[in-house]
């Protein structure tokens, strides 16, 4: 530690702290424009400007001076470091200064007005008028994609949008040309950004120069009420901020979580606003004839019990979908324990996880924060890139660190780092099965659901786990065994154990024709229900499940309940109500609780309140809010005795298109709009 002394406030810091990291901790505020925590130091704006007492007689930057770079004062004493004298004073006013002379000044009609950077530094810092009367620059605005619109004649070159996609994004797609008062950001070509956290950008921006295109004009950020939320895009479970106007979502923002997503989240995550409002379910419906007609609770609900009471309990069967929350999935097991069903699954893709084998067969186990830690990794059956695209940025961030080698077994893809191409499937992954320990101290496998959702899947898992213990991924104050999820419901619906019961059908098995009499369908659009049963789905959209249904229940989506979530690692997580359902829709838990009533097996709930209380006295893990329970050990002896041989096919990802995994994003025209683009780039680039 070094000691420094900031406005007559001693302080110790480590001393590769910055000047403004170091005078931030003593209390001081410093503006900037180009600084930023998570990335790179460029000293462009130079709004940081402080004194440095024995330092050169002229301001210092103080985002690109070190403490360890600084002389000390006589005898020893201290550094000095002023943050409020007249000469830093006058050096910010003339940075300001400068930085509006090209400005246009637009605050009325800018969607930054509100939360913008230049706005309150303006205020802070700067003085009231300009020496400066010349024609301010006029420069062209740019296209850069969907989901980001440009107006560069406010852009005042802090490069954060460069910086990012150069560094956490890895596709370096922005850059600057020319020089001087010619200098522009720009893409190369001004072709669409290809990341999918590129709206980021964005939020980095301290000025209106980039902003997020599907929300532009529609709102000002005094009109919105803020509600903290989980987002559901990816089993990631990012800290997100859902505001609203009235009724409304009007936009996603990250919330800094940095154990989870630092502070990004995916382009899905942001911009699936306009999905939560199209394709929606506001009211009952049964099928008659053939075809959907509006119906009122009293008449869907006499329906699903006429052919539950008509059904024995072993032709009844349940699956919950990919976004249903814990409470949901608790409600649904309840009631089909109280009639006697085995037949339930939260795996509609088929994955071969079960929580037989131990908590640690199926969560993130080393945590995503745990990548930093490592020295090595294998990937599996998984395209991190668009499963979990914050994710890859956290493993990119590790693999710029240096000392960091990746390997993939599954299909070759631009993860945005390099790796070794070891092979395309279990017949690479068998021969890591008696390999000699890794010469490292963290090694980390991770395995997607690219290489668990397939009929061998279990045999992979178990190849995988055989190949971890020769690798020494698993051994004493280390697990480095990290299963990838997709689904944001998956690792809640294995802690509640809804899997089938000894004698049940999994979710492949009950889609088969013939297989079951009644089946109830909670939010699962990823699987294909063949003719036969009486299928009855609970959901917010109109999407595969809906149309396959002999009885359509309105449920709430995401941003509509409050709920509970465990993200991929095994984190509880809870996500709050933003808005209220459309319509007769409610909330999932309520409608379930109603239902029990006609069916004659009466929920022990009657609020939320008490549903949570149920639960955390059945699972007292879900009690703790933002904690990973350790839970049962990965048995791995037993696995491999169910495991059996595996095929020889290939490891693909099972997500075809980033852009539409789910019934939300599939109702959003963003969305669509950025999966053509995509098809288009992949096109010319095969060309």
């Amino acid at each position: 530690m070094t000691k420094l002394i900031v406005d007559d406030v001693e302080i110790d810091v480590p001393p590769e702290y910055t000047l403004l990291q170091a005078c931030e901790q003593a209390g001081a505020e410093i503006p900037r424009f180009c600084f930023h925590e998570r990335l790179s130091i460029a000293g462009n704006c130079r709004m940081c400007l402080v004194e440095v007492k024995g330092g050169p007689p002229k301001p210092s930057a103080s985002c690109a001076v070190a403490v360890r770079d600084l002389r000390p004062g006589p005898d020893g004493a201290p550094p000095v470091v002023l943050t409020k004298s007249p000469m830093v004073k006058k050096a910010r006013q003339g940075v300001m200064e400068f930085l509006l002379i090209n400005h246009p000044l637009d605050c009325p009609i800018c969607d930054q007005g509100g939360e913008c950077d230049l706005q309150d530094q303006a205020m802070a810092f700067g003085f009231e008028g300009s020496r400066y009367a010349e024609n301010k620059r006029a420069v062209e605005d740019k296209y850069i994609g969907p989901l980001v619109r440009t107006s560069m004649n406010r852009c005042i070159h802090c490069t954060r949008c460069v910086r990012f996609t150069a560094e956490v994004a890895g596709t370096g797609d922005m850059g600057a040309i020319g020089r001087g008062e010619d200098m522009e950001i720009t893409t190369y070509l001004e072709t669409a950004m290809g990341s999918e956290l590129q709206g980021n950008v964005a939020d980095l921006c301290p000025v209106g120069a980039l902003l997020p295109k599907p929300y532009s004009f529609k709102a000002r950020s005094w009109e919105l009420v803020k509600t903290e939320s989980i987002d559901v895009m990816d089993a990631l479970g990012s800290a997100i901020r859902i505001d609203t106007r009235g009724r409304e979502v009007m936009r996603i923002l990250p919330r800094v979580n940095d154990r989870v997503n630092e502070e990004w989240i995916s382009d899905k995550a942001r911009q699936i606003v306009d999905g939560l409002k199209s394709r929606r379910l506001d009211r009952p419906y049964i099928r008659e004839g053939g075809k959907l007609r509006p119906a009122s609770w009293r008449e869907a609900f006499a329906l699903i019990a006429e052919k539950i009471k008509a059904a024995s309990p072993h032709r009844i069967g349940a699956i919950a979908g990919d976004l249903c929350a814990v409470e949901d999935m608790f409600a649904l097991q309840s009631l089909m324990g109280g009639l006697g069903a085995v037949s339930l699954d939260c795996r509609q893709d088929g994955a071969k996880l079960d929580p037989a084998f131990g908590r640690g067969s199926y969560i993130f186990n080393p945590t995503i924060a745990g990548i930093e830690a490592a020295d090595g990794l294998m990937i599996i059956g998984s395209n991190p890139r668009i499963e979990a695209p914050v994710l890859n940025a956290r493993i990119r961030k590790r693999w710029l660190k240096g000392g960091f080698k990746i390997g993939v077994i599954g299909e070759k893809a631009d993860l945005t780092y390099d790796y070794a191409y070891l092979g395309a499937g279990p017949d690479t992954l068998a021969s890591f099965a008696d390999h000699a320990p890794a010469r490292m101290e963290k090694p980390m496998v991770l395995i997607g659901q690219g290489a668990l959702a397939r009929e061998d899947g279990l045999s992979v898992l178990a190849l995988a786990a055989k190949s971890a213990h020769s690798l020494g991924v698993i051994k004493d104050g280390w697990n480095g065994f990290a299963v990838l999820h997709t689904a944001a419901a998956r690792v809640g619906g294995l802690d509640l154990g809804f899997v089938p019961r000894s004698g049940g059908l999994d979710a492949a098995a009950m889609a088969q024709a013939g297989a079951l009499d009644v089946l109830y369908n909670l939010g699962a659009d990823e699987i294909d229900i063949e003719p036969g049963a009486f299928v009855i789905y609970q959901g917010s959209h109109g999407d595969r499940g809906a149309a396959r249904a002999d009885v359509i229940l309105p449920g709430a989506a995401y941003t509509e309940k409050s709920g509970l979530y465990v993200n991929t690692e095994g984190r509880v997580q809870l996500a709050d109500r933003a808005n209220f359902p459309p319509g007769d829709a409610r909330e999932d838990w309520a409608i379930l609780r109603a239902l029990s009533d006609v069916l004659q097996r009466r929920l022990a709930f009657d609020s939320l309140k008490s549903l949570r209380e149920r639960l955390f006295s059945a699972y007292p893990h879900f009690a703790a809010i933002d904690a990973i329970a350790e839970g049962a050990k990965f048995d791995v002896d037993r696995l491999l005795e169910v495991g059996g041989a595996p095929g020889s096919t290939g490891f693909a990802s099972p997500i075809a298109d980033f852009y539409l995994t789910n019934p939300i994003a599939r109702a959003s025209a963003v969305m669509a709009e950025c999966s053509a683009m995509r098809l288009d780039l992949a096109r010319h680039a095969a060309e």
